[in-house]
């Protein structure tokens, strides 16, 4: 699946997430598509920098760190990115969990057979 339709798909589904979740505000799809690309970029270079500086943690909690570190991401991506706010840590999280969930099914969904 190309890069452009996954930041397309992030960026519905962020925008959809906003328009249902309390605490989440997006001010338009452009702002979507940002936070779609802003929130990629923060996955790829910041993501796996936390995981590292938090691993003891993350292996004595199962993996339910990985959690607070999405959390983190999306808290994150709010200062980057005007337009986009949310509203508390614990907002970030259902954000987060909500987007990984949706994203999950469609990336799946619409891959190639």
């Amino acid at each position: 699946m190309n890069l452009f339709f996954r930041i397309l798909i992030t960026a519905i589904l962020v925008i959809i997430i906003a328009h249902f979740m309390p605490g989440v505000t997006v001010a338009n799809f452009t702002t979507s598509l940002i936070v779609a690309v802003v929130l990629g970029l923060l996955n790829i270079f910041v993501k796996p920098v936390l995981i590292l500086f938090t691993l003891p943690i993350t292996l004595i909690t199962f993996g339910l760190f990985l959690l607070v570190i999405n959390a983190l991401i999306i808290m994150l991506c709010t200062k980057i990115v005007g337009g986009f706010h949310v509203d508390s840590f614990w907002t970030a999280v259902f954000f987060s969990i909500i987007l990984s969930i949706s994203q999950s099914i469609l990336y799946k969904s619409s891959k190639d057979k």
